[in-house]
């Protein structure tokens, strides 16, 4: 066997031993979630729901979906300028990946199309996706912070999820606003390093750092900063709408500073490996806001499952649409992660 085969199969060992972990996790939580459920009561309290306000919240995420890519638009446009409809629909393809396959493939998945469909090197849209998950990190921290502000709300799981996020988050931010103020900072490292290398890896090792610092360039304008920010906010804004208006179709009287919390708290708790569309520990962590929030446990779950499925299933099929529309097949998902691998090669 060649040494290319031999990495290739640790490759797939290692993914599916991550998938295996991933499904057991899920497993744990959707146990701890539904444990001392009683299922009469969850089947009552879901019988009950206004759907007219479960279609509306769809609908409406929809709108954060087109300011998400709003968001990856301000990041590119250093790089390369791309229509926000069309980013649109890679955005709801790499949402479609990760609610359905493991190991979060969308992300690879929409990296694959831009360069497919619009010759973006994969080393910049490879740093500008990274990029968006630290912001989306710095707004769900502040959207948990102002929740338990205004909630008055007292959660050691939410605590600890903000307890594990936090650094990863704050650091992962300041090392890009490092990079992206001192580009030579991070050309001296690589070079330093790149130095031992053999001739071919020292080429791509330079030019995948080139790819980052040309990907950071977004963060160097005050402007596509400023559109950053604002429009993650915006975008999770309306998320967290939607979440509210799901309250408002179990009858919750609930404030929206309780949606934001519960935003927040899912989408961090997004860190902990877990089966496609994070089952099990997203169920866990919205019940377990809500019943904080003084909510009975059946109905706590009852709007988890429901809110999931709404955020979950529109995209889910819009993606799928796309895809086809494009002429892919699913295998374009798993040939996407390869290239995972191989970013200087693109650039």
């Amino acid at each position: 066997m060649t040494s290319s085969s031999t990495d290739k199969q640790r490759r797939s060992n290692g993914q599916r031993l991550a998938i295996l972990i991933g499904i057991l996790i899920s497993a744990a939580f959707l146990y701890l979630a539904f444990r001392e459920l009683q299922p009469e009561t969850f089947i009552d309290s879901i019988s009950q729901v206004n759907f007219f306000w479960l279609i509306a919240g769809a609908a409406t995420y929809a709108l954060a979906v087109i300011v998400i890519a709003l968001r990856w638009q301000f990041l590119l446009r250093a790089v390369k300028p791309i229509a926000l409809i069309p980013l649109s629909q890679v955005v709801a393809v790499g949402y479609m990946g990760n609610n359905v396959y493991p190991l979060r493939a969308g992300e690879a998945l929409r990296v694959y199309l831009l360069k497919r469909n619009h010759d973006v090197p994969i080393a910049q849209a490879a740093t500008t996706a990274v990029v968006e998950r630290a912001f989306d990190g710095l707004v769900m921290l502040s959207f948990i912070v102002v929740g338990l502000l205004v909630s008055d709300i007292a959660s050691p799981q939410v605590e600890s999820v903000v307890s594990l996020a936090a650094p990863i988050f704050g650091l992962a931010m300041l090392i890009f606003f490092v990079l992206a103020a001192k580009p030579d900072w991070l050309r001296a490292l690589v070079n330093l390093a790149a130095r031992f290398l053999p001739g071919r890896l020292h080429d791509m090792v330079l030019s995948l750092a080139e790819g980052v610092i040309e990907g950071l360039e977004g963060l160097r304008s005050p402007l596509y900063l400023a559109g950053t920010i604002i429009s993650s906010f915006v975008t999770w804004g309306i998320e967290a709408f939607v979440y509210w208006m799901v309250m408002w179709a179990f009858g919750l009287e609930l404030s929206y500073a309780v949606a934001l919390l519960v935003v927040g708290t899912v989408n961090l708790a997004g860190l902990i490996p877990a089966s496609p569309g994070q089952v099990g520990v997203y169920e866990f962590f919205a019940s377990t806001v809500l019943m904080a929030a003084g909510i009975r446990q059946e109905t706590a779950l009852a709007y988890a499952v429901v809110v999931h499925i709404v955020i979950w299933l529109p995209v889910t099929v819009v993606g799928f649409l796309i895809l086809a529309r494009m002429g892919l097949s699913m295998r374009s998902v798993r040939q996407s992660q390869s290239l995972e691998a191989q970013p200087a090669l693109d650039s």
